[in-house]
């Protein structure tokens, strides 16, 4: 009997569709670079960029086959525009490989797969087939924020993408600065890059001036900036973010 692979959660850099790139050894560690350079078959978010990842691990350590001949495979569309949560979509057929011996890497596009990021489908699909689960270590942006914020990091929670109409986002964001003020949890949420200037005005004119904001962009880079301060001293300052480069934004007390 064939004993059935694993389901791997790769985590791949931060600094996916940036200008710059880090050395890949400064963003994984050599034991996430060995073990995704041994696997053979993915399941992703896009083939195209997760081929460019592959390239990458290859100029750490030897492909244990040539790109060409990995198998990689593609959450469908829908899946991770509208998120695995919405979508009632069955993943078992992409684990076939996993069945039949070979550990499944499973990547997205920047960070941990299925943590901000399409996946999950997968991931619960691997505990109903009784398939091994194995988390590598590797950058989360949201963690990474949350604790460079001194924000409250015992309790906190990730909100996702905030609407995208003006009035329906200031009001989702007075809803996430009563919570965080009332129950001292952290509200963390992230934008489009391309919109990032847009959710911080709207984040300037709505939230309270003694709430205290705080934004993480460009991690893992030479670039990288984090700081929190409050809406007030913000107000005083040109904007931190540009719509170009991933964010993070947090808002507690």
């Amino acid at each position: 009997m064939t004993q059935p692979g694993r389901l791997v959660l790769v985590p791949a850099p931060l600094d996916f569709g940036m200008r710059q790139q880090a050395p890949l050894a400064d963003a994984l560690p050599a034991t996430t670079i060995a073990q995704a350079a041994a696997i053979t078959h993915w399941i992703c978010e896009n083939a195209k960029t997760a081929r460019a990842f592959l390239k990458r691990i290859g100029e750490e350590r030897t492909l244990a086959v040539p790109l060409q001949q990995q198998s990689i495979a593609e959450l469908p569309r829908a899946v991770h525009k509208k998120g695995d949560h919405v979508v009632d979509y069955d993943a078992r057929p992409l684990l076939q490989a996993a069945l039949e011996g070979h550990d499944v890497g499973l990547l997205s596009e920047a960070g941990m797969p299925a943590i901000a990021d399409p996946g999950a489908s997968v991931v619960r699909a691997a505990h109903a087939l009784e398939l091994p689960v194995i988390p590598l270590v590797g950058p989360s942006s949201l963690l990474l924020t949350l604790a460079a914020s001194g924000l409250n990091g015992q309790s906190f929670a990730f909100v996702g993408y905030l609407p995208q109409d003006n009035a329906a986002r200031a009001h989702r964001v007075r809803e996430l600065e009563s919570l965080a003020l009332k129950h001292a949890q952290t509200q963390l949420f992230i934008e489009t890059p391309y919109r990032n200037g847009a959710l911080w005005d709207s984040l300037i004119q709505t939230l309270h001036p003694n709430t205290r904001l705080a934004v993480g962009s460009g991690l893992t880079l030479p670039e990288a900036r984090c700081r929190c301060d409050t809406v007030q001293n913000w107000k005083r300052e040109r904007p931190p973010v540009d719509n170009d480069t991933p964010a993070v934004f947090a808002i507690g007390r």
